[in-house]
Order: C-alpha cells, then structure tokens, then sequence
C-alpha cells in the first residue's frame, strides 16, 4: 500500500524549477518541468552531490557538484549513461499539494566508469633523480622580456642535467590552466584528484602538472618573481588546483607526494623575500613534501629601488646567485637520492593537530 507523504503546495513548489526537499534522511530532488512535477533522489551517483540544489538542463538535473545529469522524473542518466540512474519516486497531486510514495522508489544503478589515469597506483620506475622546474613567470608572449627568475631557474637546469638528472621544464605562461573554480568550497568531497575541472575539460592542461607531481618526479624547483610582495599569480593558480591533493589526505587518507623534494627560486624588484618563502614552503609542507637545508635562493633590490633595468644587469652578472642556483641543485639532488634510495625515514603521519584532523 502507498504511503503518501505531502511535499507540499503545487502553486508553491512551481515558483522553482528545482527544490532540495528532506524527509528523514532521505533527501529529495522536487522539479517543475513544463507543466510537470518530479521526483527523483537527490543523491548524485558520482560522490553524492545535492541534485536539489542543481540546476536543469531541459528534461535533466545537473549536479551542481560536477555536472551529471538525470532526468528529472525516471533518474535515468543522460543519453549514452541512461543505465546509470538514481532512485524515482511516485507523486500524485491531490486538492492543489504535492506527495510522494518513498515505498515506490527505484533501485540506484551505477554503472561502472572507468577510474581517470590519474588515479592509478603510485609506483616509481627505475632510475635517477628526475627534476621538474615550474617557471610562473608571465610576460607578454608575442613580446617576451628578459626574466629573472627563469634565467636561474634554467641554469638549475642545465646543472641538473649535468649531474644525470632526468629533467621536465613547465612554463605556465604557455599553458592552457584554467582558474581553480571552487568546488572545495561547495564540499570536501567536491574536490576530487585530479581536479574537477581535469576530468571535465580534456583541455585544461593542468594534468600535465598533477602526472609530474604525482607520478614522474622526485625533485622540484618552482621559480616566481615577486608581485606585490607575493608570489607570481600563475603560481597561486597551479597551488589552488594542487588543493585537490592535500584534500586527499583530509578525505581519503591517501598521501600522493610522499618523499619529493622541493626547492625554490624567488627574485623581484621589491622586497618581501622571507614572506614569499615561507608562504610557498608552508603549502608544500601541508602536501608532505620535503625540503633540503636552505631550500631556496633569492634576490630582490629592496622596496625603495625602482631601477629594474640595474635589477636585471645585476642577476645576469651575479656570480653569486649563478653559483646559488647549482648549489641548490646539489642540496635538492642530495636530498631526493636518500629519499629514493631506501634510506628516507618511513613514518606514521598522526593527523592530529593537522588541517581538518579527525
């Protein structure tokens, strides 16, 4: 027998096309659709999404979490996933309200996906130290300038090379990395690795830099030069999507950077060296990276110079940041071969004290 739970008055629930509506803990999506009402759950079957507080798409609800879609009155995916459905529910509409039957529901289907490459096992090939280097220097690319940071950043390279390094050399200004769009702040769970936006945009290229942090490299150098006494903005754009990989250990437990080691270059016109630092090592402390002693080089003139030219002549001529540049290499190279020798210490992380610790 049908037991009929009143959602509410049909004048009321046709001001919105879609409404979050609770009973117990079985959570509902309530839509109005051409004339029509209908009932469906309002758990996504990606990572549970609100699929009330989505929006629609003609006949289909969208999860406002990462964009599925299930037909607003059977729960059947869209064209190509129908398979993959979520629950429906029976209605009626009697003397001008809304009810549903929750003993008419459908059974959830979900259809097997297959995981992104991403995601699978870490596990290192055979090798010597491999370097990535991060240049978030940004210029006009029809026009380039001469840059600072880059210039040390690329003689790192170039030694690291000549110690056996393998070596990758990513310049942000040249890639295609759209701005991280917040679904941390919609829910943990949300954020997933790779980001959101890697498994929706097969052209955002920010997979690249996830394969080289997760799975390829030991060994980092980041160069920015310094804005505004901050870090380069194309270095908070990577950070921000990187967040979907310290949210791995909050939700997941899964440590994806274990034993990699990271050193940086910092140069501007202005001051403010020790801040950029410490704000660029502390959020690559949080993903449990590690550092070799003196972990970065820098210069800048100071906050009353405003000859850039001179700033440029003088890290072009610097023997002193040039030879600064390959001394750090060599801590950075040190470093990584204890960690992947066998000789890195093998610890248990204790969450407590430790963002969002449970």
């Amino acid at each position: 027998m049908a037991d009929w739970i009143e959602i509410g008055l049909t004048a009321n629930l046709a001001q919105k096309t879609l409404t979050e509506f609770s009973i117990g803990k079985t959570k509902l999506a309530v839509s109005y659709v051409n004339g029509e009402f209908g009932i469906i759950s309002g758990v996504c079957n990606h990572v549970g999404g609100p699929l009330g507080e989505g929006t629609l798409d003609a006949d289909y609800v969208v999860c406002p979490w990462h964009f599925w879609k299930f037909h607003h009155k059977t729960g059947k995916g869209e064209p190509g996933f129908a398979e993959d459905k979520v629950p429906s529910y029976n209605i009626k509409i009697e003397d001008g309200k809304l009810f549903v039957d929750l003993d008419s529901v459908s059974k959830r289907n979900k259809l097997p996906h297959a995981p992104h490459p991403l995601t699978r096992k870490i596990a290192r090939k055979p090798g010597g130290v491999r370097l990535v280097a991060i240049s978030t220097t940004a210029m006009n690319k029809d026009f380039p300038r001469y840059s600072t940071s880059d210039h040390l950043l690329n003689i790192a390279l170039d030694h690291a090379a000549s110690k056996g390094c393998e070596t990758k050399l990513f310049k942000l200004n040249d890639m295609n990395i759209r701005t991280c769009e917040g679904y941390y702040s919609k829910s943990a769970k949300a954020c997933t690795f790779p980001c959101s936006i890697t498994q929706i945009d097969p052209t955002d290229e920010m997979e690249k830099i996830y394969e080289a942090f997760v799975h390829w490299g030991d060994a980092f150098i980041i160069s920015t030069p310094i804005r505004w006494g901050a870090a380069s903005s194309l270095y908070f754009k990577i950070v921000e999507r990187m967040n979907s990989i310290q949210n791995q250990e909050t939700i997941a437990g899964k440590h994806l950077l274990k034993n990699k080691v990271v050193g940086l270059i910092i140069t501007g016109g202005q001051d403010n060296v020790q801040a950029v630092a410490g704000s660029m090592l502390g959020f690559f402390a949080e993903l449990g990276c590690q550092f070799p002693q003196f972990p970065y080089i820098a210069h800048s003139r100071g906050w009353s110079a405003e000859d850039m030219e001179n700033n440029v002549k003088y890290v072009k001529e610097s023997k002193s940041l040039n030879d600064g540049a390959c001394a750090l290499v060599d801590r950075i190279f040190e470093m990584a071969s204890l960690m992947i020798g066998g000789n890195a210490l093998h610890q248990i992380f204790d969450k407590g004290g430790r963002k969002a610790a449970r």
